[in-house]
């Protein structure tokens, strides 16, 4: 065949018309202007006319050079099954180190993947399979990914590692990793391998959103652990919601994350630990101006890092548990953490304490940080059922209800009789109404065995206390502390102290000056351990 440098795929055999298998056809074409781009040095182009083109059985192996270009999200889909072969995934694109030898040498090269759709609904694997993916390339060169739209697929939808040069833009995941059990390996939105190109990968990740996926909304892992973890990879103006994480740093050496949105991401909005295959977290990165708001877990969740890493200008608020937590997972790196720096934040309205401290940390500084009104998971414990009770597919409302508004954030709601008890976190609540989360990022209820009915029983745990504005739970040397707000001004106030060291927790050095801790709850200050050296003065309250 001739190999021209824009190929229609309806004149190459082509159908999309959802029945005619496709892929055999999608191979040779793309095989044949492999070849002709290989031999000319030429680039091709693959232009797939509006339609739904089945692929079945087998992914494409792709080839360096091809770019593949539809008709616009909705309008050109390509429809990935595997009725004749259950245990082989099924992604459209397809070219790994394992399975073709892909490495620095030998790459894919000048492609553009855009305004298309892929649909992963109809692959089923045995067991879980993390190959299961829409999109699954390594060892990319002068890549752009844009405009695409993948959903349900059973592991990662675009799950393409190893980008260098490379742009992805305007990619939309939804209900992907639909097969993951919950903690298994892959199962993301937007999942990319880091490392094999060296110290430095240039890649941007922009105007991208990742809603309802299994594990992360969008993230970055270093694949293996010998590897120096590359600079170079911004994530900006995306979008992460619903997911089990919404942007996650698992190996990345200065990372940029900015203006950015993460709501009601399960476990944490944005998430820096010893989560991925190689147990390295990430360091050196810097978050700011983004928004992490009413994640069921916590806002920002940092361990297993070296440091350093600063968040800047972000608003972290709502969450149902801490707005900033750091902490080490067993099996990653446990020294202390050097040069965090929280500045210019503003943590507020978390159901627990704004920050917590459950790892060690050097250097520390927070500064200019409005730290209000946390602590909001304040209502008593309570229990109910009968008359004015009834659930719905993510809420429980009890018309007979006072509760404190914000008061049951991130609680675990009990409902039924123990012998056949369910439980649902608490994202929010009114006087008589309780806002749950999904049972599982991407489902439309908080019920695995489907709605309870009319008067069920149902209880409330008790409130955690103390809930601080920041808790030092952990040892924490020549902290520097300035020019923070502390404090709560509600009706009732839930914050109950500006700062509290835990009896576990050293404070040594450092300086805590100029900030204000007036207008919490009871003390300002409670030291179970006090602080050792240092400098305190001039803090209001």
């Amino acid at each position: 065949m001739t190999a021209p440098l824009t190929a229609d795929a309806h004149e190459y055999g082509l159908v999309g018309d959802g029945v005619a298998d496709d892929r055999p056809a999608l191979q040779k074409l793309v095989d044949a202007l492999g070849d002709a781009t290989a031999a000319d040095g030429r680039p091709r182009t693959v232009r797939v006319p509006a339609g739904r083109y089945a692929i079945r059985d087998r992914p494409v192996l792709w080839r360096s050079g091809v770019s593949l270009v539809g008709a616009g999200r909705g309008a050109t889909c390509f429809e990935l099954s595997n009725p004749g072969a259950p245990t082989r995934p099924v992604p459209l694109a397809w070219f790994t180190t394992a399975q073709h030898g892909a490495g620095r040498d030998r790459h894919i090269a000048d492609v553009t993947f855009a305004h298309f759709e892929i649909d992963g609904l109809r692959v089923e694997t045995e067991e879980y399979d993390v190959l299961a993916k829409g999109l699954g390339l390594q060892y990319v060169l002068r890549g752009r990914f844009t405009d695409l739209y993948i959903h349900d697929t059973a592991a990662t939808g675009f799950g393409c590692d190893f980008l260098q040069d490379t742009v992805v833009e305007g990619v939309l995941t939804e209900r992907c990793g639909r097969q993951d059990p919950g903690e298994a390996m892959g199962g993301a939105g937007i999942g990319i391998g880091v490392g094999g190109w060296g110290p430095v990968e240039r890649l941007a990740v922009t105007g991208c959103t990742a809603r309802g996926n299994g594990t992360n909304g969008i993230f970055l892992e270093l694949q293996q652990d010998d590897w120096v973890p590359p600079r170079g990879i911004r994530i900006t103006a995306c979008h992460t919601e619903d997911n089990r994480y919404g942007i996650s740093d698992w190996g990345a050496d200065g990372l940029i994350v900015t203006g950015c949105t993460m709501l009601g991401n399960h476990v944490a909005g944005f998430d820096v630990s010893a989560q991925g295959t190689t147990s390295v977290g990430g360091r050196g990165g810097i978050v700011t101006g983004c928004v992490i708001d009413a994640n069921p877990g916590d806002g920002i969740a940092l361990g297993n890092t070296p440091g350093p890493y600063g968040f800047h200008g972000n608003r972290v608020g709502n969450n149902g548990r801490y707005g900033y937590w750091e902490h080490n997972l067993a099996g990653g790196d446990q020294e202390p953490a050097t040069d965090i720096v929280l500045e210019s934040n503003d943590i507020h309205g978390n159901a627990l304490d704004g920050i917590r401290v459950d790892a060690p940390l050097h250097e520390p500084a927070f500064f200019g940080n409005r730290i209000r009104g946390n602590g909001r998971s304040a209502a008593p414990g309570t229990r109910g059922g009968g008359e004015g009770v009834h659930c719905g597919p993510l809420s429980l409302t009890d018309e007979w209800a006072d509760w404190l508004p914000g008061g049951h954030r991130g609680k675990e709601l009990t409902v039924g009789p123990e012998e056949s008890e369910v439980t649902a976190v608490v994202v929010d609540n009114t006087a008589t109404d309780l806002t749950l989360a999904p049972v599982r990022p991407g489902a439309g209820t908080a019920w695995p065995d489907g709605t309870p009915g009319p008067g069920t029983a149902y209880r409330l745990p008790d409130c955690p206390a103390p809930r601080a504005g920041l808790t030092a739970a952990a040892a924490v040397t020549h902290p520097y502390v300035h020019g923070n707000r502390v404090r709560d001004d509600g009706h009732p106030r839930t914050q109950i102290h500006a700062v509290w060291i835990a009896p576990e927790a050293t404070w040594t050095g450092g300086r805590v000056s100029g900030n204000d801790f007036s207008g919490n709850a009871s003390a300002s200050t409670r030291f179970d351990s006090a602080p050792s050296g240092g400098r305190w003065r001039d803090n209001a309250g």
